[in-house]
């Protein structure tokens, strides 16, 4: 009887937290996902380097070295982060896309892809033009949360490709979840559609345009 009440009382702050967070409707869409009521509104937004400007990061004590991810990182990042199987990181490689990501020392940080083909999105097509990419699958280790790493690394990204005169710089994040709305906002990207993309039972997709902004 101890241990259900301590599984109870876990349960409970694990739904305080998606609640604090803002993350409710994003619980609720990933309990119907599973039963085959895939349900996904999401934004596609765009930043320009007319629109960003430099960050800045808190780990002052912190070395932080930029690097282009290969395949070693890869499999470590995908042996070290639970709930990521469902994403095909080696396969992002092998398409062509590019990792980057930083590092404390030999410690991985955090990293994000990189895409400059066009590609599609839960059967909708996203065309990109020469000057465009695509960025996408950011995380950043929880050691190293909280320091604004996340948007240090993004601004890093859009200096890279500026280099390769890249200038417009897009990016999905889904509507229910208001972290990454908010991280967004914080990097001033801007919304250009609202999306509506349903799947049932890994048969049938509806796609719909909800917003233009």
């Amino acid at each position: 009887m101890e241990i259900g009440n301590k599984g109870i009382k876990n349960r409970l702050k694990s739904i305080a937290a998606i609640i604090k967070h803002g993350m409710f409707w994003q619980g609720v869409r990933n309990n119907f996902a599973r039963i085959g009521i895939d349900v996904m509104p999401y934004h596609w937004s765009k930043t320009t380097m007319q629109s960003i400007e430099e960050p800045t990061h808190t780990a002052t004590d912190l070395d932080l070295k930029l690097s282009v991810f290969g395949v070693s990182e890869i499999n470590f990042i995908k042996s070290a982060i639970i709930g990521i199987e469902d994403k095909d990181l080696l396969g992002y490689l092998n398409a062509g896309e590019t990792c980057i990501g930083l590092k404390h020392d030999e410690n991985i940080v955090a990293f994000l892809f990189i895409r400059r083909q066009s590609f599609t999105f839960r059967n909708r097509y996203f065309n990109l033009r020469e000057n465009d990419s695509y960025l996408h699958s950011m995380y950043v280790f929880e050691k190293y949360r909280g320091k604004n790493i996340a948007s240090f690394l993004r601004y890093q990204s859009f200096k890279l490709l500026e280099k390769e005169h890249i200038t417009n710089f897009y990016s999905i994040s889904e509507y229910f979840n208001k972290s990454a709305i908010k991280y967004q906002r914080k990097s001033n990207s801007q919304p250009i559609k609202l999306y509506l993309s349903v799947i049932l039972f890994k048969q049938k997709t509806v796609n719909l345009t909800l917003k233009n902004f």
